[in-house]
């Protein structure tokens, strides 16, 4: 058999992150946003560290160090964004945080074009931020989701200093585990005893697969078939996929302004992506063990 086009292992990947954030939102009632990610993080975490097996002998304490700023950034990203999801509709949280990789790209250019793009994916969140309320967008939410935003822009700056010093699944097995951490304490509130049912157990499994280990792979496998801009080309695609996704799974409505919103932040990402033709794969494709 044929191995599918790398184009086709990326929209799987999209997909299942975003659907799989789309069931995460359905577990929301009964664990709360933390517990929801902290099942996913510890349930990850779980999976690789029996898998991979990673070895810390011989870490430097800066090694370990920089894996554990990689995890505390990844934990928080994936409980900011989790939040934000719990008062905002799947494609406007992912759109607004997808402007923190946006950002990062832009200034490791330093280009006049790559800023004018930020400022196009800017006028897509204040445009979801003071235009429609209609369609259930709340301050808190926007804020959270830049948050989040922000995070990813944390969490790449600190996955190159644990790339160059780990394997990619080793360094990712144990940056999970100080995610976890994270989540922990608010995780246990929010959660209480759901996270004992095995049905909700089931559910966090299922998100932990579907927006962790298996999106994962698969970008791991386009990575070594394509060039790192036509990675981050099709990674744009990420809020459209998402908004998709909660159409589809969570009933949610496009409206005209999401669309708006939509089309100005994916233009920007492609301009970004387009225009710098290099380090934006590490940008935009960190969505890798996300939201």
């Amino acid at each position: 058999m044929r191995t599918p086009p790398p184009p086709v292992f990326l929209l799987g990947s999209m997909f299942s992150v975003q659907f799989g954030s789309a069931f995460a939102d359905k577990l929301f009632a009964q664990a709360g946003p933390a517990g929801t990610v902290l099942m996913r993080l510890g349930l990850s975490a779980l999976i690789l560290i029996v898998a991979v097996r990673p070895r810390l002998r011989g870490r430097t304490r800066a090694d370990l160090y920089a894996v554990a700023a990689y995890g505390l950034v990844l934990g928080t990203m994936n409980w900011t964004f989790y939040e934000a999801l719990h008062r905002l509709p799947l494609g406007v949280a992912v759109t607004i945080e997808f402007t923190g990789p946006l950002v990062v790209a832009a200034v490791g250019s330093r280009r006049l074009l790559d800023g004018l793009w930020v400022l196009l994916a800017a006028a897509g969140v204040l445009l979801l931020a003071f235009g429609g309320s209609h369609h259930g967008v709340t301050t808190a939410g926007v804020l959270l989701a830049l948050g989040a935003g922000a995070c990813w822009a944390g969490y790449i700056l600190t996955s190159k200093r644990v790339g160059t010093t780990f394997s990619t699944m080793d360094g990712l097995s144990i940056a999970l585990c100080f995610g976890t951490l994270v989540a922990l304490p608010a995780g246990i509130v929010e959660g209480g005893s759901a996270l004992g049912r095995p049905s909700v157990l089931l559910g966090g499994l299922a998100v932990a697969v579907l927006s962790s280990i298996v999106p994962y792979s698969l970008e791991l496998t386009a990575l070594r078939r394509i060039s790192g801009a036509t990675f981050g080309l099709l990674m744009s695609l990420s809020p459209a996929v998402a908004a998709l996704a909660g159409v589809v799974t969570l009933g949610q409505h496009l409206s005209t302004v999401l669309l708006v919103a939509l089309a100005l932040v994916v233009v920007a990402s492609i301009g970004t992506t387009l225009s710098s033709r290099s380090g934006v794969a590490a940008a935009v494709g960190a969505d890798l063990p996300v939201p």
